[in-house]
């Protein structure tokens, strides 16, 4: 259960706490919580992408502290789920780069979408280990190589939001072009404002699901953003 960088939305974790605790659906499971609403250090979903079965990034950013990601990546690695890296983005802080899924989301096994103006200055680094041995490893390398190596694949393919082009990268990050919602391995949600990123997609054998987005990208926030996913069925 994170712990909201604005006060505010804060108090929207106490349903998650309550629902997970006592609903008839969970209260009957053994639910581990890797974070706390209460511990003073600020993380937010947004900041949190499960690559797989092993691998979970989590971005510096604007709403989410270093110290926060280091409590949450020695509970999940000591967890029972199976997570053995923390790859951690540090990406710039800026309100038009919110949270790390407003500029990389997964799209399928191999294919991201990203937004260009992170590349450049984005570190990477790796949080590893168990038992209170945490190792903290600063990857230095390309963002290719990097996915190529965690994801232990040999070809990943990158989308640029906007296509890479100064404009149109403008245009589409304010409309959350980067922040697409996997329902499926290469079918997403996407904006139908974000033309030529929704085009790359479509280009690249992506099956869109476009939705009206006049009034969502008015207050902020993409499909990902709009999404609480607590189930996922593994998809072979």
């Amino acid at each position: 259960m994170n712990h909201m960088w604005s006060p505010i939305r804060n108090r929207e974790t106490l349903f998650g706490k309550y629902i997970f605790k006592y609903h008839p659906m969970f209260r009957d499971e053994e639910i581990p919580f890797y974070y706390q609403r209460d511990l003073p250090y600020h993380i937010e979903g947004g900041d949190e992408l499960i690559i797989n079965d092993k691998v979970i990034a989590v971005g510096i950013s604007q709403r989410t502290e270093p110290k926060g990601i280091e409590i949450f990546a020695e509970n999940i690695l000591n967890g029972k789920d199976g997570f053995e890296t923390v790859l951690v983005f540090r990406i710039p802080e800026k309100r038009a780069l919110m949270h790390l899924d407003t500029v990389f989301t997964m799209i399928d096994r191999d294919i991201l979408t990203i937004n260009p103006e992170i590349e450049e200055p984005l570190q990477v680094f790796s949080i590893s280990g168990k038992d209170g041995k945490l190792q903290y490893t600063k990857e230095e390398n390309t963002l290719d190589f990097i996915l190529r190596k965690y994801l232990e694949i040999d070809e990943v393919k990158l989308i640029l939001c906007g296509g890479g082009d100064l404009i149109d990268v403008s245009s589409e990050q304010w409309s959350d072009g980067s922040n697409t919602f996997a329902i499926a391995p290469g079918e997403v949600i996407v904006y139908d404002r974000n033309v030529v990123t929704n085009k790359l997609l479509e280009d690249n054998g992506v099956k869109l699901y476009v939705i009206p987005s006049a009034e969502l990208s008015r207050g902020r926030g993409g499909p990902r953003c709009m999404t609480m996913p607590m189930v996922r069925e593994k998809v072979q």
